[in-house]
């Protein structure tokens, strides 16, 4: 069943994904408030309980390729509707876990569904949406990720401490539910773009191997060790793998990954941009609860509702900016994004332990308007140069730059940071977090660079 009014049936597919994208916002943000609770639920110690955030992130990042290709061979729509009961079951057997092995399994397996919703959502939009309106619908769709970022920390708070932390991850099936309903109904069957070609399971196994590797070893560098044998054994696997992949993927006649897109000069760049423009997103992620809660003696609820100003932004941002790419292109709109970003971190790296809050609001509330600036107007630049059918894969490089951002940004800023704490001088935590925010201004610059080249 489908909307029957051409005119109409658009915006019933944002809505349908705008949801989805609100739910996985909200459950990645909402999950790390509740990592202690859970801890003492099942008397595990942190090692452990960092399991159920990394397995996600591990999962999801491996996963997002495959599942772009698969969407360009099956039809994308298929392939989301089953992200999201594979998502939503998952949640729901997180709630019911009598284990901590038990809820890190279901993690894992809820990550595969987010993979199969990220991986497919913009290619979604790209089929359903003109090239003229392409920036406003991922602008809005951007505005429900932040959205869902913003809620996430103090609904999950509230939640775990007037029911259970198990209603964190039961929240998920309604909003899901109603998700999964709107996509059944909503969103065109559609044809697959590729559907000719056989699926380059090889280049599946390497990718996930290499990339999980890489990931793995970048998040957990600063805790083990930069120059630890595991580490350097991941990285230095995760090198070997990616390369044979890369070779295989030259090779094979219908590969996952089409490495031509990367000729494509706009394509690469967004590509880049993106990667840069997280990087500095994580930072601030990684490095501002420190910040406030170490250096400035706020409590988690008190920093939770200052650290809002940054997302709030973008989402009122993010609409604006993408339906006005949608009329001079994305150069502009990324540089100016880039920039703010990059004046916004300015700011972070100048607080100190005597600094005014407002100010520490002011900086995040800039840094916010750089990324809902530049986010929507580059994912439309990534998405049309790239062809039809390519759209999953396009759209799976989209959300793996994402994730790599995420880690390299905080592998960066916490290697900064630990590394001036190791000093042990009074002034370490502020001088690590300075000199954090300084390094991704280096970021934000290149981001500006690469913005600057892009062909439109």
């Amino acid at each position: 069943m489908t909307l029957s009014r051409p005119i109409d049936r658009k915006w019933w597919v944002l809505a349908a994904v705008g949801t989805g994208s609100f739910m996985a916002a909200l459950d990645g943000s909402v999950v790390n408030t509740i990592l202690p609770v859970i801890q003492n639920t099942f008397h595990s110690s942190v090692a452990v309980v960092e399991w159920i955030v990394m397995v996600y992130l591990l999962a999801l990042s491996g996963f997002l390729l495959t599942f772009g290709r698969l969407g360009d061979l099956r039809g994308h729509k298929s392939v989301y509707v089953w992200g999201f009961a594979i998502f939503v079951a998952s949640s729901a057997l997180c709630g019911a876990s009598r284990s901590i092995g038990f809820l890190i399994t279901c993690r894992g397996s809820q990550a595969v569904g987010g993979a199969m919703l990220a991986s497919n959502a913009i290619a979604i939009l790209t089929g359903n949406f003109p090239a003229n309106e392409r920036g406003r619908a991922l602008g809005l769709t951007s505005m429900m990720t932040y959205l869902g970022l913003t809620v996430g920390p103090s609904l999950g708070g509230w939640l775990a401490q007037a029911f259970s932390w198990r209603t964190v991850f039961y929240i998920n099936v309604p909003v899901g539910a109603l998700a999964l309903t709107l996509s059944l109904v909503c969103i065109p069957k559609g044809e697959p773009n590729d559907s000719s070609k056989k699926f380059d399971l090889a280049g599946a196994a390497l990718f996930l191997a290499g990339l999980v590797a890489l990931m793995l070893g970048l998040n957990q560098g600063a805790e083990w060790g930069w120059t630890s044998p595991p580490i350097l054994g991941l990285l230095l696997a995760a090198i070997l793998i990616l390369t044979v992949f890369v070779l295989v993927e030259r090779r094979f006649p219908a590969p996952m990954l089409d490495l031509s897109l990367f000729r494509v000069p706009l394509f690469s760049a967004s590509v880049i941009s993106a990667v840069l423009n997280y990087i500095c997103v994580y930072t601030i992620t990684f490095l501002m609860p420190y910040y406030l809660i170490q250096g400035r003696g706020l409590n988690p609820a008190q920093a939770g509702l200052l650290l809002t100003a940054e997302p709030i932004v973008m989402a009122i941002a993010a609409p604006i900016s993408g339906a006005f790419s949608d009329r001079i292109g994305s150069r502009w709109p990324g540089m100016a994004g880039m920039a703010l970003m990059g004046v916004g971190l300015f700011m972070l790296a100048g607080l100190g332990s005597m600094s005014a809050l407002w100010f520490a609001a002011l900086a995040l509330a800039v840094a916010g308007l750089g990324t809902g600036t530049f986010i929507s107007p580059n994912t439309s630049a990534l998405m049309g140069s790239a062809p039809k059918q390519r759209q999953g894969i396009a759209s799976g490089v989209q959300a793996a730059a994402r994730n790599t951002g995420m880690v390299l940004g905080i592998g960066l800023a916490g290697a900064i940071f630990t590394t001036h704490l190791l000093q042990g001088t009074p002034d370490a935590l502020f001088r690590g977090i300075d000199m954090g925010f300084l390094a991704s201004v280096c970021v934000a610059i290149l981001g500006i660079v690469m913005s600057a080249i892009k062909e439109k």
